[in-house]
């Protein structure tokens, strides 16, 4: 807030110089032409905003420096440039609110740790739910393919009815497979997050021990 406040008052300074200038009729301007020559003079060029220019006051100070306008490019690039910076911003401020909320959520490092066990339990309960599910379509499928055998070994047709079953019940096996693909995944990711979100708690804590 006071590095606002003295960035305002000087904005303001540099104003009141820049009109108590004009308003006493001793200002001058300085600039460059295209092949790098400064000049002064009383009045500007026409293309004196292609190069930029400076406001000086009678004792030769600068009293305001007017820049060269920009092109299409350099316009495009100040956007994109804008764009990053504010994006930067978000990303700090968003981790700051995380942070914040990491450390109101535990107080300590033991409560931070027992959540993420209270999370990890959880997704080796649904692991251990699909392997028993899967465990169960085995059996089921490894009875069909007996029935079938059975068939086969007495030179009888196999159904079609039985055939389709065989097919089902492979299909919920290779889903339950990807399933438990997918969840074992996502217990390796969840703990390695938790290793890093340890690593930043302690962090947080430190620096605000700290201060």
């Amino acid at each position: 807030m006071r590095k606002t406040s003295l960035r305002l008052s000087l904005i303001l300074l540099a104003s009141s110089v820049v009109i108590s200038a004009f308003a006493a009729g001793n200002v001058r301007y300085k600039w460059r032409d295209a092949d790098g020559n400064l000049h002064y003079s009383d009045s500007l060029p026409a293309d004196a905003n292609v190069y930029g220019y400076d406001i000086v006051s009678a004792q030769g100070i600068v009293v305001k420096h007017v820049p060269a306008a920009m092109t299409p490019e350099q316009r495009a690039a100040a956007r994109i440039e804008a764009a990053e910076v504010r994006s930067a911003k978000d990303e700090a401020e968003r981790q700051n609110r995380e942070d914040q909320q990491l450390l109101a959520a535990n107080p300590t490092e033991a409560d931070l740790l027992n959540s993420q066990k209270q999370q990890i339990e959880m997704i080796d309960l649904s692991i251990k739910s699909l392997d028993t599910g899967l465990q169960s379509l085995e059996r089921n499928l490894t009875d069909l393919l007996g029935r079938a055998a059975d068939l086969e070994r007495d030179n009888m047709a196999v159904p079609a009815r039985l055939t389709a079953q065989i097919a089902d019940v492979r299909s919920k096996i290779n889903a339950q497979h990807t399933q438990m693909e997918r969840r074992q995944a996502e217990r390796e990711k969840t703990a390695q997050g938790f290793a890093e979100e340890l690593d930043r708690y302690r962090a947080l804590r430190d620096k605000y021990k700290n201060r």
